[in-house]
């Protein structure tokens, strides 16, 4: 089964991304790197967002990534994922930075496989603050290795 095909049994969509300030999705070589893309749920990871939460933050971010992936190169099939960076709003004593940025590795995961195209390097990072208030924030490096 195609990674598209694999999204599209999972219920994930896709649109069009307009052009705006910075590029959500910058080509170089055969190379593929999003500007972080954010979550909708804002707050601090260890104040009041449990981890749970911030998963679910962490996945609706890849999922914005793939979209802006799609949109750039047409499909999400022919790629594979390289280096993950999570970026989690968390309070100086929270330390599960990781269990959050779960959420997008395992959805990787899941469309690319565990042990193929979907096996990537990964930072997960807690920070004071980032912009607007949100909770998790997420970047991506995807290798073109088809098309």
């Amino acid at each position: 089964m195609s990674v598209e095909e694999k999204a599209a049994e999972l219920g994930l969509t896709f649109s069009e991304v307009a052009p705006g300030y910075l590029n959500l999705c910058a080509q170089t070589g055969n190379l593929l790197m999003t500007s972080g893309h954010v979550s909708d749920l804002k707050g601090k990871l260890g104040d009041g967002v449990t981890v749970e939460q911030g998963y679910a933050a962490a996945k609706d971010c890849a999922i914005k990534i793939l979209n802006s992936v799609r949109s750039h190169h047409g499909t999400l099939n022919g790629l594979k994922v390289i280096k993950l960076l999570g970026c989690v709003n968390s309070t100086l004593d929270f330390t599960d930075q990781h269990l959050v940025i779960n959420g997008a590795s395992d959805l990787l995961h899941e469309l690319y496989g565990k042990e193929g195209d979907g096996y990537h390097a990964r930072s997960a990072l807690g920070f004071a603050a980032l912009p607007t208030g949100v909770a998790v924030e997420v970047e991506a490096v995807f290798e073109i290795i088809d098309g």
